[in-house]
């Protein structure tokens, strides 16, 4: 597998939706199977078919993630996400992308596992984010009673939710029916 450096983006987006899996944040197990750990992974970035040994070692995989994202010090999480990373990534090499561009790339060992994968992906992608837009980005679900954490690569770094069609849905509704139910009275 070959992890292009300058799209943390899409990295990004696997890392909130693994950390978003877990019960802490969804009140119980999403990745109970390797079905649902298949659904998890993009097809464009070209992870094996997972089975049924893949999914507790993604679990365990995923509370790493949030470490990281947890980290209180910018160093904390660039080591927690730069040991991700050597899970199953190898030095950068210097490659055309699709369209003849020159492009960084971080390739994974011959034959890795699926979490290997998996972590190098997350690993890459939280150092590109810390790189490009700083660990500030990092940060917890501001919707009340949710435990949930993510990464923020948005271009405008407003991003309050760790499920903005979960929490942020749930925060609107509930301020729409608190201001409908000041009107009544």
């Amino acid at each position: 597998m070959l992890i292009p450096l300058a799209d943390y983006a899409k990295g990004v987006e696997v890392v909130n939706a693994l950390v978003a899996t877990s019960p802490e944040v969804r009140g119980s197990e999403v990745l109970a199977d390797a079905g649902a750990l298949a659904r998890l992974l993009p097809p464009s970035l070209g992870f094996r078919t997972p089975d049924a040994g893949d999914v507790e070692k993604v679990r365990f995989l995923r509370r790493e993630v949030r470490a990281v994202l947890e980290a209180e010090t910018e160093e904390r999480a660039v080591e927690g996400a730069a040991l991700l990373a050597g899970h199953a990534g190898l030095a950068p090499v210097l490659r055309r992308d699709p369209s003849g561009r020159w492009q960084w790339y971080v390739p994974t060992v011959r034959d890795a596992s699926l979490v290997g994968e998996l972590a190098a992906v997350a690993g890459v992608a939280l150092l590109g984010l810390v790189r490009a837009l700083g660990h500030e980005r990092f940060r917890a679900c501001e919707a009340p009673g949710c435990a949930g954490v993510f990464a923020d690569a948005s271009r405008a770094g407003r991003r309050r939710f760790c499920m903005p069609e979960r929490c942020g849905n749930r925060l609107n509704v509930a301020n729409h029916r608190a201001r409908r139910q000041a009107v009544t009275r």
